[in-house]
C-alpha cells in the first residue's frame, strides 16, 4: 500500500524568454517516508508523532492534539498521514510569513496556501483535498478557542471539473480478459468487474468474508466511506474463483495474496497495467478503477434502478450513482432516437410534398402555354 504522500520536488524550467519562477519554501522538500501497512490508528499516531519531534513548527502542541482527536475518532491511518502531511506543509508556509503562534492564522494564509499550490501546478482535485485537511484542523482549532471564528467567515469554494466516470469499451473488455492467464490474476480482475468493488476493499477481502455457495462476498467495511454493504458474484466470477480456491494456500488470511503477504495497491495495478499491453490496449488510458466504472455502466444499461446501483455500489449518496445515468441512460438515448427519427421522416416527407406541389405547377404552366399556342394558331 502506498502512503499517500508523493514526494514534492522543484521543477526548474529553462527558456529564452525570462519566465517568473514561483519560489518553493523549505517546508515543500519535507519528505515523508512513511511504509504504510494495515495497521492500527494507534500506530500510525506513533510514527507520525516521532516524525512531530523533529520539526520546528509553530503550534506543535496544538497538532498532536489535534491527531490525538482523529485517532481517538477512530479514523483510518492513511487519514492522519493525509491530515499530519498537509498540517505540515501549511504551518511551515505560517512560520516563512512570519508567524510564531496559531492564534495569528488569518484567512488570508489559507487563500495564500491555495494561491501557492495553483502557481506550482498541482491539479485542482489534489488541492482541494489539501483544503479540506487545512480547514479541517482550522475547525478544530476554532472549537478549541486557539484562531477566529471570522476564518470560516465565507466559504472558501474551488470550482472542480465534474468528470464523467469512465468505462471500459465492451470490445476492450473482452480482448482484456481473453489475455487474463493467470488463476488468481483472472479471479481479481472478474471480481472486480462483477461486483464493483473498489481495490482496496478486494485487497483487505479475507477468506471469512468469502460465501461462495450464496455467491456473495460481505465487504465489512468501505474503503472511503467506511459504510459495510453485500456484493453478488456473478457465474463467470463464480468460475474463477472457485478454480483460484482450488489452486490457492488453505492457510492465507487473505482471499488476494502474493507469495509473501497480502498484495499491495502497486502490484495489483501493475498487473492490470500488464494484461492491458498484452491486449494491445496499453495506450486506452484504462486504470484498474475503470473495472468499477464498468461495473456500473453495465448494469445501469441492462436496467438496473439507481437505488439498487447505489447499495451496491455503497455510496452514501444517490448524487454519486447518478453521474452513471448521465453517462449510461438508455431510456433518454432511445428518447432522441426515436424523436430523430420522427424529425427526419417529416423533414423527408416536407421535401416530397413540395417536390409534387412544385412538378404540379409546372405541368400546369405546360398545359397553359400549350393552350395559349392553340388558340392563337389562325383558323
Amino acid at each position: 500500500m502506498t502512503n499517500g504522500h508523493s514526494e514534492l520536488q522543484q521543477t526548474s524550467i529553462s527558456s529564452d524568454f525570462q519566465i517568473p519562477v514561483v519560489k518553493t519554501p523549505r517546508y515543500y522538500q519535507t519528505r515523508f517516508r512513511f511504509k504504510v501497512h494495515p495497521e492500527g490508528c494507534l500506530e500510525a499516531l506513533g510514527k507520525i508523532l516521532k516524525r512531530l519531534v523533529k520539526l520546528d513548527l509553530p503550534g506543535k502542541d496544538q497538532v498532536e492534539a489535534y491527531l490525538r482527536h482523529l485517532t481517538f475518532r477512530n479514523r483510518r491511518p492513511r487519514t492522519l498521514y493525509s491530515r499530519f502531511g498537509t498540517i505540515v506543509f501549511f504551518l511551515e508556509m505560517i512560520r516563512e510569513n512570519g508567524r510564531v503562534c496559531l492564534e495569528a492564522i488569518t484567512r488570508r494564509d489559507v487563500e495564500e496556501f491555495i494561491e501557492h499550490e495553483q502557481d506550482r501546478g498541482i491539479k485542482i482535485t489534489t488541492i482541494r483535498t489539501r483544503l479540506v485537511n487545512v480547514l479541517a484542523f482550522l475547525r478544530y482549532l476554532m472549537e478549541e478557542g486557539i484562531v477566529s471564528a471570522e476564518l470560516f467567515s465565507r466559504r472558501i469554494r474551488l470550482q472542480l471539473p465534474e468528470r464523467l466516470p469512465r468505462a471500459i469499451d465492451p470490445d476492450d473488455m473482452r480482448k482484456l480478459v481473453s489475455v487474463i492467464d493467470d488463476v488468481r490474476d483472472r479471479a481479481m480482475i472478474l471480481v472486480l468487474l462483477r461486483t464493483g468493488m473498489r481495490i482496496g476493499e478486494l485487497l483487505n477481502t479475507k477468506m471469512t468474508d468469502v460465501h461462495l455457495k450464496e455467491r456473495r462476498i460481505e465487504v465489512c467495511e468501505g474503503e472511503k466511506n467506511r459504510l459495510g454493504r453485500v456484493v453478488y458474484l456473478s457465474d463467470d466470477a463464480v468460475t474463477a474463483l472457485r478454480r483460484w480456491l482450488k489452486k490457492r494456500n488453505p492457510g492465507e488470511e487473505y482471499l488476494i495474496y502474493t507469495r509473501t503477504e497480502m498484495m499491495s495497491y502497486s502490484t495489483a495495478r501493475s498487473i492490470f497495467r500488464r494484461y492491458l499491453m498484452k491486449a494491445g490496449l496499453a495506450d486506452k488510458g484504462y486504470t484498474l478503477h475503470a473495472l468499477r466504472h464498468t461495473f456500473a455502466t453495465e448494469l445501469l444499461n441492462a436496467g438496473m434502478r439507481l437505488e439498487c446501483l447505489q447499495v451496491l455500489l455503497g455510496h452514501r449518496s444517490i448524487e454519486e450513482t447518478r453521474r452513471y445515468a448521465r453517462l449510461t441512460d438508455k431510456t433518454r438515448e432511445e428518447e432522441y432516437f426515436k424523436a430523430m427519427s420522427k424529425i427526419e421522416r417529416r423533414e423527408k416527407s416536407g421535401a416530397d410534398r413540395c417536390d409534387s406541389e412544385l412538378a404540379t405547377i409546372l405541368e400546369a404552366e405546360e398545359l397553359f402555354a400549350s393552350c395559349r399556342q392553340e388558340l392563337s394558331k389562325p383558323h
